[in-house]
């Protein structure tokens, strides 16, 4: 391939909108926390997907947005639904049955270093250098600090379930490679876009396994949980997403892995009267150290201090 690429980078409003999308992201914890108390988890999912896009539609529709005619059109987007939505939400909810939610966590932080290889392999702009493999490294260790020792005391037991989990991380990062086709698109119309083929990937899965007509009454709280869980968690979520992704790329967009246990916790500590352990505050000292690594401030900060002064040129003798 001819030419120099430009690596991509991100500036002050794309780490803004990353800090945003992990606070929805990491919001939905606690929708999906009360909405699975009363309704099995691929109905949570479907409910979510399919809320979500209409939605989106809707505001698609007032904006006079166009979606795709053809059905061949709409393959690729059925491609971003079970890479981004089927497969990852499938492989975690069953993970998550067998393992405790710290160690799902800490697994599904290793997305960024899965993404670092493969966009290193498939792309031109994204290559891998050792301030991103360092950054990622230390994130995840900064998400294990965090979670703590309990998080990681059943490594190796249900093994099984720790690889779905590391599946799932990997579909989220070959999603994150294979979106880099829509960046010329409006990221409101590619988000609405895979939302409502994620829905037709998940409605005959949830007619056959959860039968949800022989489902009891939900009650106020459930719906409404669903509700955000949809349309922040989600719907907007999947905008910020795009967003990003188009200026930043693949790796960038995924660091979000590593911010969601942060916004999960901060959200415990600011509405559910939560304290912040001194390990918590570590983990997450770790984490922000990593994103400064990635991003190549840091480096670029250490670089130019340890770069020898050139001495002023001597003065003339008269």
């Amino acid at each position: 391939m001819s030419g120099v690429q430009t690596q991509l980078r991100m500036g002050t409003a794309e780490w803004g909108l990353l800090v945003l999308l992990s606070l929805l992201w990491g919001g939905s914890f606690f929708f999906g926390a009360v909405a699975v108390r009363e309704l099995p988890p691929l109905t949570v999912a479907l409910g979510r997907v399919a809320l979500a896009a209409g939605a989106l539609l809707a505001v698609c529709a007032l904006l006079r947005l166009r979606l795709p005619a053809r059905l061949a059109d709409w393959r690729p987007y059925l491609v971003m639904g079970a890479l981004n939505n089927l497969v990852p939400f499938s492989l975690i909810l069953w993970g998550q049955t067998q393992i405790a939610s710290g160690l799902a966590s800490i697994l599904n932080a290793t997305t960024p270093l899965f993404a670092v290889v493969l966009a290193h392999l498939w792309t031109a702009d994204e290559r891998l250098t050792w301030n991103r493999l360092a950054g990622v490294l230390a994130g995840v260790a900064g998400v294990a600090v965090m979670m703590g020792p309990d998080a990681v005391r059943g490594l190796g037991v249900g093994v099984l379930a720790q690889l779905a989990v590391l599946g799932a991380a990997f579909s989220y990062a070959l999603a994150g490679i294979y979106g880099k086709r829509f960046r010329e698109q409006p990221p409101l119309a590619t988000a609405a876009c895979q939302l409502l083929a994620s829905t037709g990937l998940l409605l005959p899965l949830v007619l056959v396994v959860d039968r949800p007509w022989t489902l009891a009454a939900v009650s106020g709280p459930a719906l409404w949980s669903l509700a955000g869980l949809a349309l922040l968690s989600t719907s907007l979520a999947y905008v910020l997403y795009f967003r990003i992704l188009a200026a930043s790329g693949a790796t960038n967009i995924l660091l979000v892995t590593l911010l969601i246990p942060v916004s999960a916790i901060l959200l415990g500590v600011g509405f559910l009267e939560e304290t912040l352990s001194v390990r918590q505050l570590t983990g997450m000292a770790f984490i922000a150290l990593a994103l400064l690594v990635v991003d190549g401030r840091l480096p670029a900060l250490i670089a130019t201090a340890a770069r020898p002064r050139r001495p002023g040129r001597p003065q003339g003798h008269d």
